[in-house]
């Protein structure tokens, strides 16, 4: 009778092994047999040796190129020389990590080229990344018959643009190139480049609208987008504490920032007064000014990061399946609301609370009360401690901000400069590309305007206003209609936080954000990111039905 138990027991066992192997076997990874695993080796053996050669080539080419660089103008120019071959080399040769490491270097790329030697091409340096990425992934699409104009709907409009755009180039550009305006008896003609102007204004123009595909192929999967959300929400964090941290050694007195400076010095951000991190600084606390630039070039740059980070860090913190990123994302959005004040930009104190107000009812996150309420509540307490241990800087932000509201008002601000470019431009294609790029003023003369409609009227006149018009219209519209496509609820948060950043900075005038760093990177790129997000749901949706039930909990959906 004993033999009899045990023989039960064990079979009894080994049909609970039995009935528990299915899910363990699904859970765990198949095992690969004999031979894939040496194929695999062998694969992962060959991808070693190519990145090696190629490292090795472009290392050899660098500083064959670096010493020539060297001879001409001395180490500041050789040591980005040197390094913009091994990035330029690797970038084309992996377009996704160079993609990737394009978004990290955005918001670090002013510090970097003032620790480097402020070189002007540093100031191209992220292009190192982007142009070689971007060459690799057309080929790529040509190869495979994708399409590589996304979305389609573009197209059109994108034709019709650089057809003026070329029209100017080719009539106002070459025009002033090759038929100077008279100048003076005792006058020198100006040293310009207008045809240069023209191409370097191009670029800014429209340089960086290839992301939209950029981003749309980078992203494979769910787990890609996961990857690339928290990783901007680790960025804003990171810039923002050095941003703090900027803050107090002008505070303690460990950075002098522009205290002791008399007349319009006092007033007007300085290079010189530069604090470890960034680029031109104004603090003089005695007049009760204050510029930070951040990480950035230029403190508009800084408030313009602030500002695109709000939707970032919002959309994140309310749709990322992980409590614990959610929780970062809260402390990222705190640390952008807190810069926001003590940058002293008065635009990053008004957008940034607006923004986040707006996405509140434009996602609808304002009824999701599990996940507003906690969020909502965090928020609160780290502002409010912020608020109450530091009264006088919120008070004088806030009078600082109502004082210049007053004194000039935006909208009428914009409004004369509307005005005043509507006289200036002689003729419907605009009075040339880069006239009024600051990036281009190396070529020639430029024209200061602060305001981006009346830039372009200036640049490319009534038809390139009109081209452009119809180009962020329909890519507005037709991000619209992707993100109102998706079901799921995150995905369909975080698409609206995007669309919502889409539609401000499409018919935005104030500044010219769409012009420098890092909007002019983040507008494109985000867009091309909305755009693959109804794809991603349609994956997410085939991967479910094909899991069991006890995994479909797990789900992003």
């Amino acid at each position: 009778m004993a033999k009899p138990k045990k023989k039960s027991s064990k079979s009894s066992k080994s049909k609970k092994r039995r009935r528990s192997s299915p899910q363990a076997s699904q859970s765990e990874k198949p095992t690969l047999s004999l031979k894939e695993q040496l194929a695999q080796k062998r694969k992962a053996n060959l991808a070693r040796k190519e990145f090696i050669s190629l490292l090795t080539a472009a290392v050899g080419g660098g500083l064959f190129v670096g010493i020539l660089l060297f001879v001409a103008g001395g180490i500041k120019l050789a040591v980005p020389g040197v390094l913009g071959i091994i990035i330029l080399a690797l970038s084309y040769k992996y377009p996704r990590q160079a993609l990737f490491a394009f978004i990290i270097y955005i918001p670090f790329g002013g510090t970097i080229t003032y620790y480097i030697g402020n070189s002007p091409i540093l100031q191209l340096a992220k292009d190192a990344f982007y142009i070689p990425a971007l060459i690799g992934l057309w080929q790529t699409c040509k190869k495979q018959g994708l399409p590589f104009i996304i979305p389609q709907t573009i197209k059109t409009p994108l034709l019709i643009l650089l057809g003026f755009c070329l029209l100017t180039l080719l009539f106002i550009n070459g025009g002033q190139q090759f038929n100077p305006p008279p100048v003076g008896l005792l006058e020198k003609s100006p040293k310009e480049i207008p045809l240069g102007m023209g191409i370097l204004g191009l670029k800014v123009f429209l340089g960086y609208l290839p992301l939209i595909t950029c981003a749309y192929y980078l992203i494979r999967n769910q787990k890609d987008f996961l990857f690339l959300s928290r990783l901007q929400v680790i960025l804003t964090l990171i810039c923002c504490a050095l941003g703090f941290v900027q803050y107090l050694l002008l505070l303690t007195g460990v950075c002098q920032g522009t205290r002791g400076y008399v007349g319009d010095a006092l007033f007007r951000a300085t290079l010189e007064a530069r604090c470890y991190f960034g680029g031109s600084l104004l603090y003089s606390p005695e007049e009760g000014v204050i510029r930070l630039p951040g990480t950035f070039v230029a403190p508009w740059q800084w408030a313009w990061f602030l500002i695109s980070s709000t939707f970032f860090t919002f959309a994140t913190g309310f749709t990322d399946p992980s409590i614990i990123w959610r929780f970062i994302s809260l402390g990222s959005l705190a640390s952008v609301f807190i810069n926001a004040v003590i940058s002293g930009q008065r635009i990053a104190l008004a957008l940034v609370p607006t923004c986040f107000i707006i996405l509140l009812f434009l996602t609808g996150q304002i009824a999701n009360l599990k996940r507003f309420i906690p969020i909502g509540i965090g928020l609160a307490v780290i502002l409010g401690i912020a608020m109450v241990t530091n009264p006088a800087v919120v008070q004088e932000r806030t009078a600082s901000f109502t004082s210049r509201w007053e004194a000039s008002p935006p909208q009428d601000f914009i409004i004369q400069q509307f005005e005043d470019n509507l006289k200036n431009v002689k003729s419907p294609l605009g009075n040339g590309l880069g006239r009024a790029t600051n990036s281009a003023r190396s070529m020639g003369e430029t024209e200061l305007i602060e305001t981006y409609y009346p830039k372009l009227i200036y640049e490319v006149g009534i038809c390139g206003l009109i081209g452009f018009l119809l180009l962020v219209t329909t890519l507005t519209k037709t991000s619209f209609k992707a993100y109102r496509s998706l079901k799921n609820r995150n995905f369909r948060s975080y698409g609206a936080a995007l669309w919502v950043f889409i539609l401000f900075i499409s018919y935005n005038t104030y500044y010219y954000p769409l012009d420098v760093d890092p909007v002019a990177a983040y507008y494109w790129f985000f867009a091309g990111v909305l755009l693959k997000l109804p794809l991603l749901e349609q994956q997410d949706k085939e991967d479910l039905a094909a899991q069991p039930t006890a995994k479909k909990k797990r789900s992003f959906i």
